[in-house]
């Protein structure tokens, strides 16, 4: 891991750092060696292209993964192996790829399984409305059950389900799947006034390069289960081959760049 963590950010006592991580499906290792820091109260985004592993490292984070090599510290203490819902108690809420919201729940039920491990009723409450305001078409299809809102609509059911659990640290992962451009921008100036407003720690998973690096203080790009580049957002943008593998800008005055090896690849 890089010494120099998130640049200026680095002064910020990381709420996450992995070091070395190893995560396997059966005998594929999907991720190999990932270290990365996530500075509390910042934005990171990890970029790889689809089958990279960015879904398996937000899910050995989580907990859905246990990983077979390596360490996880949230707030200084190892939680790699730890239960899920102990996980979530901890203040980490996983926004999964493709939303998964409970289809024959209504939005309602929905937002409040999001807040089902906590005691704080009236607090729970407070929060019902904070989400409210973020998200207004959730308030008026309340009663609807889940299944039925569009895919934009499921996506935003799903940041404020997570949000409901209060977390620390959110883990997003593609929230641009599937949208329009102009309704991604729209989630994304959400996720980023969440950041602003109530200091809530992201760690943001994506394939659209240019809506991450848009948001983001610190990036990481994975390829094929390894980090292969890190620096901030702002550098990241300049740099020729995210210009030209992730931006779609082709280098000026290169003819016959090298190409990326094409190699299999596992989520």
């Amino acid at each position: 891991m890089s010494a120099n963590v998130n640049d200026g950010a680095s002064a910020v006592e990381p709420i996450l750092r992995l070091a070395n991580v190893e995560s396997a499906y059966g005998p594929v290792k999907a991720i190999r060696g990932v270290s990365l820091a996530v500075p509390r109260g910042s934005i990171v985004t990890v970029l790889g292209a689809n089958g990279a592993g960015k879904t398996t490292v937000l899910k050995t984070i989580s907990g859905i993964l246990d990983p077979q090599k390596g360490s996880i510290l949230y707030r200084d203490e190892p939680i790699q192996g730890r239960d899920p819902a102990w996980i979530v108690r901890s203040g980490i809420c996983h926004v999964p790829e493709g939303r998964e919201v409970f289809p024959l729940l209504s939005v309602h039920d929905n937002l409040l399984m999001g807040a089902y491990t906590r005691p704080d009723r009236d607090e729970v409450m407070h929060d019902l409305e904070a989400v409210h305001a973020y998200f207004p078409v959730l308030m008026q299809r309340s009663g609807q059950e889940a299944g039925q809102l569009s895919g934009g609509q499921q996506q935003m059911l799903a940041i404020s389900r997570a949000l409901m659990g209060r977390p620390e640290l959110m883990l997003l992962d593609e929230p641009s799947l599937g949208l329009s451009p102009k309704l991604m921008r729209e989630i994304f100036g959400i996720i980023v006034r969440i950041n602003r407003e109530r200091g809530t720690t992201i760690l943001l998973v994506e394939q659209n390069a240019a809506a991450a690096l848009g948001v983001a203080d610190y990036g990481y790009v994975l390829e094929v289960g390894r980090i292969v580049m890190e620096d901030s957002c702002a550098r990241l943008r300049e740099k020729e081959d995210v210009k030209e593998f992730y931006l779609g800008m082709k280098a000026a005055g290169v003819r016959g760049t090298r190409r990326w090896k094409k190699r299999k690849t596992w989520r």
